[in-house]
């Protein structure tokens, strides 16, 4: 009698995240064919096909500043991933003046206000002259998403430790290969959902990108939130689902990479085979 509440609890609890999924992400799809839908009515009044053909009509564009974004984004999650590693190891791993300073650092942007960073940093910028410049949006995404992956990898370190990382210097390895062949392959889910937490906090700035890029620099975000606050719900459904598309074919792709690594590169002798 238990198991079978058990089984009716945990098939409803499927059932109510699913909805929870299925039901919002339906409703974004058939807002695009939406031409008026108002209350109390269950379906909408009038279907229209204005807004895909719009999009359609600026799919150059479109493409472009898609393929703009996925590149800046990509470069700050793998930035963030190589130097989260780094500084991981080095927070755990060694003794340095400053230790505790530096781990302070790697949390701070957490504590700073987006608006109060963006407008410091500009101005640090403009001095410098990144400003304007895809360099100085990317330095600009890889502040704010260093502190997520920083924190997920030394978690992740912390649990694999280095006594592996011992055994094989002891047995003859390089430093690079004890790391390589022992602690990067149990990393990598830990080095994936860094990648992945900095790619999607770098795709979804808005008003950092604003700032720093100073409209010369175009990404997806900067396209779609004016269609979003004008209240423009067609043409905004359509930069929705695309948002969502593309970056779940990007983690697609991250995740090939990582199976392809485990595979053929460093975990050789993680796999089962």
């Amino acid at each position: 009698m238990k198991k079978k509440r058990k089984s009716i609890f945990i098939s409803m609890t499927r059932f109510i995240m699913l909805a929870a999924i299925l039901i919002p992400a339906a409703t974004l799809f058939l807002w695009i064919f939406t031409e008026r839908w108002t209350w109390p009515d269950l379906v909408p009044q009038v279907f229209s096909g204005r807004a895909v053909l719009e999009i359609a009509g600026r799919k150059k564009e479109l493409l472009k500043i898609l393929w703009s974004s996925i590149f800046i984004s990509s470069v700050v999650a793998a930035l963030s991933a190589v130097i989260g590693i780094m500084t991981a190891r080095a927070i755990l791993f060694y003794r340095f003046p400053g230790k505790q300073m530096v781990y302070f650092f790697t949390i701070l942007p957490f504590m700073v206000p987006a608006t109060v960073f963006a407008m410091g940093i500009q101005i640090t910028f403009i001095k410098m002259g990144l400003n304007n410049r895809i360099t100085g949006v990317i330095i600009a995404h890889l502040i704010c998403s260093l502190p997520y992956a920083v924190r997920l990898i030394m978690d992740g370190t912390a649990a694999v430790g280095s006594r592996l990382e011992e055994q094989a210097r002891v047995l003859g390895a390089s430093p690079f290969q004890a790391f390589y062949k022992t602690s990067l392959p149990m990393l990598m889910p830990v080095i994936l959902s860094a990648v992945s937490m900095s790619y999607i906090v770098s795709f979804s700035q808005y008003f950092l990108t604003l700032m720093i890029g100073g409209g010369n620099v175009k990404t997806f975000t900067i396209l779609m939130v004016p269609y979003l606050q004008s209240g423009n719900r067609n043409i905004a459904c359509i930069y929705s689902t695309l948002f969502l598309g593309v970056t779940l074919l990007v983690f697609g792709v991250f995740e090939w990479a990582a199976c392809r690594f485990m595979k053929h590169g460093g975990g050789e002798f993680y796999t089962s085979e």
